[in-house]
């Protein structure tokens, strides 16, 4: 924290979402914000210099990224506390939801410095709305891992959550990460909103199945997930398994339970093969 010894008052750092896609979801707030601020930190410069031309602002722009926020935080600290007034923005969307700006923030809050959330667009928001899947919980994933075991262990993690699962997806990784969800999770319900409020937005919505050969690898994506149910059978259905094996038994009840084959393994047969 400041000491009592400090003449003047610190400056703003000021949290600006921008748009996801469509430049015309912008707010009037943050229009004013990123007019009166002395510096606009951003992801990529000439991205954000497409925003702020649209709208005729003047304004002293700054990279600030994953690459260099370890070395610009604190010189970025200092000037804040010299009474700088400072906008942090992302290139899509509200700063620090799997883009830079935590460690920027922290270090606000611990050195008493105001942080001022300007709100706007999310990603995670705008998909949920129009999913068609439960919002009064949903579990924030962000990016799955790019690699293929691992990113089966991440969902092996996240096969008990009960409550609606979202995650961002890169385009040329959305089809095999919706065959991985599929096999660890089950064919579960999903919704994929991709290059949403653009000119070619693209949503799906159906079993994880019906998805994936629908879906066209173009564009970042939000997958949202049907959340593990709670109950073995669903509106009194019964299952025929005559003639099943184990893991044949095993495989189907997963599924349509929505959880993991290792998770119901674990569950019904650990304790008795140990």
């Amino acid at each position: 924290m400041r000491s009592e010894s400090d003449d003047h008052a610190p400056g703003t750092l000021f949290v600006v979402a921008t748009p996801i896609g469509n430049l015309g979801d912008w707010t009037h707030r943050a229009e004013e914000i990123l007019r009166s601020v002395d510096l606009v930190l951003c992801e990529d410069t000439r991205h954000t210099r497409k925003l702020v031309s649209r709208y005729g602002i003047r304004a002293k722009l700054q990279s600030y990224h994953n690459f260099n926020e370890s070395e610009k935080t604190e010189p970025l600290v200092a000037e804040l506390l010299a009474g700088s007034s400072i906008a942090l923005v992302s290139d899509a969307g509200t700063p620090t939801v799997s883009d830079p700006g935590f460690r920027l923030v922290r270090r606000c809050r611990e050195r008493g410095i105001p942080v001022i959330p300007i709100p706007g667009p999310s990603a995670v928001v705008t998909a949920l709305s129009v999913s068609g899947l439960p919002t009064d919980e949903f579990h924030f994933v962000g990016f799955l891992p790019p690699k293929h075991e691992a990113r089966k262990r991440k969902l092996e993690t996240l096969s008990h959550q009960t409550s609606t699962l979202v995650f961002y997806e890169a385009p040329h990784r959305l089809r095999s990460a919706l065959e991985d969800i599929r096999e660890v999770l089950g064919d579960r319900e999903v919704f994929v909103g991709r290059e949403m409020t653009k000119l070619h937005e693209d949503y799906r919505f159906g079993r994880v199945s019906h998805v994936i050969a629908q879906v066209i690898e173009r564009g970042e994506a939000v997958i949202v997930v049907e959340g593990a149910r709670e109950r073995y059978v669903q509106d009194h259905e019964k299952l025929d398994l005559d003639g099943l094996s184990r893991q044949e038994i095993l495989k189907l009840a997963a599924r349509r339970m929505g959880v993991g084959r290792k998770q119901l393994y674990d569950l019904l047969f650990k304790k008795t093969d140990d």
